[in-house]
């Protein structure tokens, strides 16, 4: 097998999992193609992912045709689209999913992010749109918001594989991982299999994007790197953690930590800086089409991330001398991006609206 960079990142322990979804990715070949030659494991979508994929092409509209003809409208209508599409997707990922015993092989839906801060309705839509599916290894994605928290732990404990998404910092990291672990261990209390899937997403390039006008030339661009190793020293930590081995005894496994937002923002830096910089074992890099075949063609992989921090608390330190409240940042980044994610969720139900009133006309 010609040795490739997403191969290299592959055998040193990360996953490669893409962040798109259409219809004709699925129908093309190009998705198995992915999964074949670039070593791609796993996928994720989210609102705005959609919005473009059923706004820039016609390849739902027989399928929007049907469901409006069979009475569906609104937002039920394009859960059924993205389950339909999702779900293909699920089983071409299945024998990643088999092979590594339900570590790998993931891909995800999200719920309505109308619900960012409903903690109730989050858990039920999120109960009934993995049992729609009825795939293993498809995760339900919840923000890491603090209303998100208990319907994550609830998920846990109901065996909803979950994605928590909308993380940006080691504290909100670590607040999704104690969510996660409080329903690992109810169940391991109820007397049920404690082996549920999660992954925690932490979003990276939005904070360089954030100060890239407000820091020296020296810093440009380090933020994100530096969030992401203090991130990823304080997954490191958690994993040798008292609380955890205790959990693991009882045959849990650990929530995987996973980079999102990765591709590059500022057109003067590498367009592989985030695949480049955030290489670590049992770790996910979710990268959009751009950004992989990028990496495919003339990327190479870095030096794994030290579990120490590395330089970290210096480059911080540097944006806390240069007038950047990183604690404040992360809140704003998580607020900015529910908020992104809502206008794209209208959008789309807008776009599913006018296209279902075209179809039928």
């Amino acid at each position: 097998m010609t040795q490739t960079p997403t191969l290299t990142l592959r055998e040193a322990g990360q996953s490669l999992w893409l962040d798109n979804i259409t219809r004709k990715l699925l129908t093309s070949g190009t998705l198995k193609r992915y999964i074949d030659e670039l070593h791609i494991t796993g996928l994720t979508s989210n609102p705005t992912i959609f919005d473009l994929a059923i706004s820039k092409s016609t390849d739902y509209d027989a399928g929007i045709k049907q469901k409006i003809a069979a009475g569906t409208s609104g937002e039920q209508l394009f859960f059924e689209l993205a389950i339909e599409d999702l779900t293909q997707a699920a089983d071409l990922f299945r024998p990643v999913h088999d092979a590594t015993d339900g570590v790998d092989g993931f891909v995800s839906l999200e719920v309505s992010p109308l619900l960012a801060y409903d903690t109730t309705s989050t858990i039920a839509q999120a109960k009934e749109l993995h049992a729609r599916a009825k795939r293993p290894n498809l995760f339900i994605k919840i923000p890491g918001t603090p209303e998100g928290l208990p319907a994550i732990e609830d998920a846990i404990f109901a065996g909803v594989p979950v994605n928590v998404t909308l993380l940006f910092s080691p504290e909100h990291y670590l607040a999704a991982a104690d969510a996660y672990m409080r329903g690992v261990e109810r169940r391991i209390d109820a007397g049920l299999n404690p082996v549920v899937g999660s992954v925690a997403s932490v979003f990276m390039s939005r904070w360089d994007a954030a100060v890239l006008d407000q820091v020296p030339d020296d810093l440009e661009d380090t933020l994100a790197l530096a969030v992401g190793l203090k991130t990823y020293q304080a997954y490191r930590e958690l994993m040798d953690s008292d609380g955890w081995q205790r959990l693991k005894n009882s045959g849990a496994r650990m929530q995987r930590l996973l980079w999102a937002s990765t591709s590059t923002k500022d057109p003067s830096a590498p367009d592989t800086l985030y695949v480049h910089c955030l290489g670590a074992p049992f770790t996910i890099n979710t990268i959009p089409e751009a950004t992989l075949r990028a990496f495919y063609e003339h990327g190479h992989a870095g030096k794994p991330m030290p579990t120490d921090g590395g330089d970290a608390d210096a480059t911080l330190a540097a944006h806390t001398a240069a007038g950047i409240d990183v604690g404040a940042l992360a809140a704003k980044l998580q607020s900015d991006a529910a908020t992104s994610f809502v206008e794209s969720w209208n959008d789309l139900m807008a776009i599913i609206d006018r296209q279902s009133a075209a179809l039928t006309a």
